[in-house]
C-alpha cells in the first residue's frame, strides 16, 4: 500500500494527535521566526545608524605619551617643564589627512583664551569681591572651531544666532562671533572690529605679550544661560564664550599668525566605512603624523548608544531561537518516540505483510512534516505582528536600562590635557526605541528550512529504532 495514503489516513483518522502536532509546530515556527525577524530588524536598524553617524577617528595630543618620548620641555630649575613645540598638532598636517581617500568628513578644534583691551571689554554685570586675584580669568574663552553649527550648543538649540553668519571651513582667521550681551556692552554691531591680547599668562620672568590682535564681527548669537545675578569668573560666564576659526585661536594662543602654524587641539575624521581605520592610520603616517603622540582612535560611543538596546535584543533573540530549536527537537524526538510504541502492533503487521523498514520510517517522517508543513504557513500569518510585540517590549526594557547605565557614567580624563581635566561632554545619542519588523519570502524561507530539520531530526533519531524490529519480536514481546 502507497506510504502516501497510509499517512493520510493515519492524520485524518487521528484529528487529536494531527492538531497536537500542528500546534507544537505553530509555537515552535512562531517564536524561531519571531527570532529571525527581530534579529534582521536589528541588524537593519544598526546598518542605519551606522551610515546616520558614521565611524568618527579622533587624533590629538597624549600627553603620557609626549613626556614618554622625551620630546617635552622638561624643567631647567628656574622654570617647570612643559608641553613644547612637539605636542602642538598643525592644522597643515590635519589638512593633509582630511584629504585621504577613506576619510567621507573631517573636523578640528581648538581651545583658546584671550584677554580684553581698552577698546574691548569683558562683560562683568557684577563686579569681583574686593580683593579678589582675577588675573587668571579676567579674559575671553575662544574656542577655534571649523563649523559653527556643528557645535553641540547650536545644534541643540541652546544657542542661536541672531545677526550674521557664523564660523565656515571657508572663514578666515581674523573672524570672529560674539554673545549678545558683550556685543551690547561694547557698541558692537556685525561688521564691527574688537582688539584681542593673547590669552597666555607668561612663564615666570618673562613679560606678558601686550600686541593686539584685531578680529572683525561676523556674527552674533544668544546663548539661553541668563546671568545669575551674582558674580562669576569672566572665563565661566557664557556672555564672554567667543567663536573664531582654527588658525584665529592659534594666533590667540601665541601660537603663529600664519595659517600652516595654526594649532588645533582635536581633529575628528569621519570614516567611509569602519573597516577604514587601518588605511588612515597608514595615510596619516605618509603625511607625517607620529601616531605614538597623536594617536587615532575610533570613537563609536554615539553609535553603541543609538545600537546598544536593540543588539542586546537581538542577541536575546538568538539565544531564544537556539533554546527553541533545541527544546522543539527534544519535545518532538519523545512525542514520536511515544507515537511508535503505541503503533507497535501497526509496524508489526506492516512488516510481516512485506513493507520494507524505510518506508515506515517514510510513512512517519510524512505525517510529522505535513503537520510541520501546515504549523509554518500559520505561524507566517501570526509572526509579523507578534514580533512587533515581542520586539517592541524586549527593547523598551533595554533602552530603559542603557539610560540608566548613561545617566551613572563617569565623564573620561582628557589626555591632552596636562592638569588633567575630563573631556567635554559629547552630543547625547538617543537609543533606537523601535524596530521595523519586515516579514519577507527569505524569512519564511529559513523558518521552513529550520521546522523541516527539527521534523526530520526529531523523527528520525528515534524512527531509526523501526530498521532493527523483525514482525516476531514486535507481535509476541511488544516493546
Amino acid at each position: 500500500m502507497n506510504l502516501f495514503k497510509r499517512a493520510w489516513w493515519r492524520l485524518t483518522g487521528h484529528l487529536g494527535k494531527t492538531l497536537m502536532l500542528i500546534g507544537l509546530f505553530f509555537v515552535i515556527c512562531t517564536l524561531v521566526l519571531s527570532g529571525f525577524l527581530i534579529r534582521s530588524a536589528a541588524a537593519r536598524a544598526a546598518t542605519d545608524a551606522k551610515q546616520r553617524v558614521g565611524a568618527v577617528a579622533t587624533m590629538q595630543l597624549d600627553l603620557d605619551a609626549l613626556i614618554s618620548s622625551g620630546k617635552a620641555q622638561e624643567s631647567n630649575g628656574s622654570m617647570p617643564g612643559t608641553i613644547g613645540a612637539a605636542g602642538d598638532l598643525h592644522r597643515s598636517l590635519v589638512d593633509k589627512i582630511c584629504g585621504s581617500s577613506v576619510v567621507a568628513q573631517c573636523n578640528y578644534t581648538t581651545d583658546a583664551g584671550a584677554f580684553p583691551t581698552k577698546s574691548t571689554k569683558l562683560y562683568q554685570p557684577v563686579p569681583p569681591p574686593a580683593g579678589q586675584d582675577t588675573l587668571g580669568t579676567d579674559l575671553f574663552r575662544a574656542d577655534g572651531i571649523r563649523d559653527l553649527n556643528a557645535v553641540s550648543e547650536f545644534r541643540g538649540g541652546d544657542s542661536k544666532l541672531v545677526s550674521g553668519r557664523g564660523i565656515t571651513p571657508r572663514s578666515k582667521s581674523d573672524e570672529i562671533v560674539v554673545e549678545e550681551r558683550m556685543a551690547k556692552a561694547n557698541g558692537l554691531k556685525v561688521g564691527d572690529s574688537v582688539r584681542l591680547k593673547v590669552g597666555q599668562l607668561p612663564p615666570p620672568g618673562q613679560k606678558k605679550n601686550e600686541k593686539e590682535y584685531v578680529f572683525k564681527v561676523v556674527g552674533i548669537y544668544k546663548s539661553s544661560l541668563a546671568d545669575t545675578g551674582q558674580y562669576v569668573p569672566a572665563l565661566m560666564d557664557p556672555a564672554n564664550h567667543l567663536y573664531v576659526s582654527p588658525d584665529g585661536a592659534s594666533t590667540l594662543l601665541g601660537k603663529g599668525d600664519e595659517a600652516d602654524d595654526g594649532v588645533v587641539k582635536q581633529a575628528t575624521f569621519t570614516l567611509k566605512d569602519p573597516e577604514d581605520l587601518g588605511r588612515l592610520k597608514q595615510d596619516a603616517e605618509a603625511a607625517g603624523a607620529d601616531l605614538d603622540i597623536f594617536p587615532l582612535s575610533v570613537n563609536d560611543k554615539q553609535y553603541k548608544a543609538l545600537v546598544g538596546p536593540i543588539s542586546k535584543t537581538a542577541d536575546f533573540a538568538t539565544v531564544t531561537v537556539w533554546l527553541v530549536a533545541v527544546a522543539g527537537t527534544v519535545i518532538l524526538a519523545l512525542i514520536v518516540a511515544s507515537s511508535l510504541r503505541e503503533r507497535r502492533k501497526e509496524l508489526g503487521i506492516l512488516l510481516s505483510l512485506g513493507e520494507r523498514k524505510p518506508r515506515l520510517l517514510g510513512q512517519h517522517l510524512v505525517e510529522v512534516v505535513v503537520c510541520a508543513v501546515f504549523a509554518i504557513g500559520l505561524a507566517g500569518a501570526c509572526s509579523g505582528l507578534l514580533s512587533q510585540s515581542i520586539g517592541d517590549r524586549l527593547l523598551a526594557g533595554e533602552v530603559g536600562s542603557a539610560k540608566d547605565d548613561a545617566a551613572n557614567q563617569g565623564r573620561e580624563r582628557d589626555p591632552s590635557d596636562p592638569n588633567g581635566g575630563l573631556k567635554q561632554d559629547e552630543p547625547a545619542a538617543d537609543p533606537i526605541d523601535s524596530m521595523d519588523i519586515r516579514l519577507g519570502p527569505a524569512d519564511i524561507g529559513k523558518v521552513g528550512a529550520t521546522g523541516l530539520a527539527i521534523a526530520a531530526i526529531a523523527t528520525l533519531i528515534p524512527g531509526s529504532r523501526v530498521l532493527r524490529l523483525n514482525p516476531r519480536d514486535i507481535l509476541t514481546k511488544g516493546d
